[in-house]
Parts: C-alpha cells; sequence; structure tokens
C-alpha cells in the first residue's frame, strides 16, 4: 500500500466537507418540509423551526387525506403530467426536428416567430378569449393543448438535433424512409437524454402549475392538486 501523504489527507478532509455540505443542503430542504408537516400551522407560520417541530400534531395530514376533492385533484394532476408530458415531447420534437433542418423554407421567418412568442405575451385577457373561442375552458384539454409546444424546449432539442451527424439522416433516406420514421427510428433513441431532459421539465410544469385550474376551470372536478393545496393553505 502507497503511504499517504499529509496533501492526500487534507484533500481527502476538504473534499469530504464539500460532500457533507452539499448533502445538508440537497436534503435538508425535504426534511424541513417534513417537519413543517407535522407541526401546528399558526404555529408554523411564526417561524423559527428548523430541526423538528416545535407544536407536533397530526391534523395536517387529516385535513390533506381527508378532503375528497384533494384526491381526486392528484388524479387530474397525474393524468395532466402523463398526457402533457408525452405529447409536448411528441409535438415540440417534430416542430424542433423540422427547424433544425438548413433547407427548410422560410425557417429564419418559423424561428423569429418562435422567440417573440416566447419572450412577448399578448396577455390574459386575450389568452383567455382565445381559449373560450376555442371551446377548451372549464375542460381537461385546457391542461393539456396550450401545452404542446413550448419555445424554449424547442430551442434546446433544436440544438441537440444540430449535432447529430447528417450521414444517419442520409443513410436512412437512401434505405427508403420517410421524415417521421426517421424520427422516430433513429433520431429519437438517438436523442434520449435531450427528451429525457425535456420531460422533466413538462413533468414538473405540469405537477405544479396551479394558475390554469385558478383562472380557466371552475369544475371542481378538474381542479389540479397544486390548486386544491394552495386553496387548503390559505
Amino acid at each position: 500500500m502507497m503511504k499517504r501523504t499529509t496533501e492526500d489527507i487534507v484533500i481527502d478532509v476538504i473534499v469530504f466537507i464539500i460532500m457533507i455540505t452539499v448533502f445538508i443542503a440537497t436534503v435538508y430542504p425535504f426534511y424541513y418540509c417534513l417537519v413543517i408537516s407535522f407541526n401546528e400551522g399558526i404555529d408554523a407560520s411564526r417561524g423559527g423551526i428548523f430541526l423538528w417541530p416545535r407544536k407536533f400534531t397530526l391534523e395536517n395530514y387529516k385535513a390533506v387525506f381527508s378532503n375528497e376533492q384533494l384526491l381526486s385533484g392528484f388524479g387530474v394532476t397525474i393524468a395532466r403530467t402523463i398526457i402533457g408530458t408525452v405529447l409536448s415531447l411528441f409535438f415540440t420534437g417534430l416542430f424542433a426536428y423540422s427547424l433544425s433542418h438548413k433547407n427548410l423554407l422560410f425557417k429564419n421567418i418559423y424561428i423569429t416567430l418562435m422567440i417573440i412568442a416566447m419572450y412577448f405575451s399578448g396577455g390574459l385577457i386575450p389568452y383567455f378569449v382565445l381559449l373560450k373561442h376555442l371551446r377548451l375552458l372549464n375542460t381537461f384539454w385546457v391542461y393539456i393543448i396550450p401545452s404542446l409546444l413550448s419555445s424554449f424546449n424547442a430551442i434546446i432539442m433544436m440544438s441537440f438535433f444540430r449535432e447529430i451527424p447528417n450521414e444517419l439522416e442520409e443513410s436512412a433516406r437512401i434505405d427508403g424512409a420517410n421524415d417521421l420514421t426517421i424520427f422516430f427510428r433513429i433520431i429519437f433513441p438517438v436523442s434520449s437524454p435531450v427528451f429525457a431532459t425535456v420531460a422533466l421539465f413538462n413533468g414538473v410544469g405540469h405537477w405544479n402549475n396551479w394558475f390554469d385550474a385558478a383562472f380557466f376551470v371552475n369544475n371542481r372536478k378538474l381542479k389540479t392538486a397544486a390548486f386544491m393545496l394552495m386553496e387548503l393553505m390559505n
């Protein structure tokens, strides 16, 4: 065995301290949420709780699990997250794949419009009127259809698709593959890292979103868990 020098020991200690710090910074927020969940609500609003509950109670969990609407809200949220993520990956992926081709007609116009739409919005009222004319208000699809295409995610996918060698696509076309076959048989398997990243973005966004449930849905059976929890806490 090689004898460890003082320098090796110092480096190991520094690495150990850094890893412990990162571990605490990563785990403590989850532990803090758990501690707060077991503390009486009004008392928790005073702050000053760090390591364990100051006034232990199970009333918070009783309020959550006894609320039937909240349980149905979790069902809506799960369905929304799965369906919305899968469909968004499909449409955003196809859109980004088409824009990644150099020979696409009016490509610069499409990209310009996409960037403008990403940075500027028509506002809440025009958006509400649009959803009303599309007959999406107070339906489950108001959670899905508006989020089918994300400009930000499309830019991420475009950047990844451009790095894929053109020879893969050209060889597939020689074998008679069309664009959809190339996308699903070649581009999708090769691009699994970027699809996984975008799926994570979409999934978290759908799971945490309460805004559309608050303004575009009146039916209590279609309310999401995020909205129900916010309403319950208020």
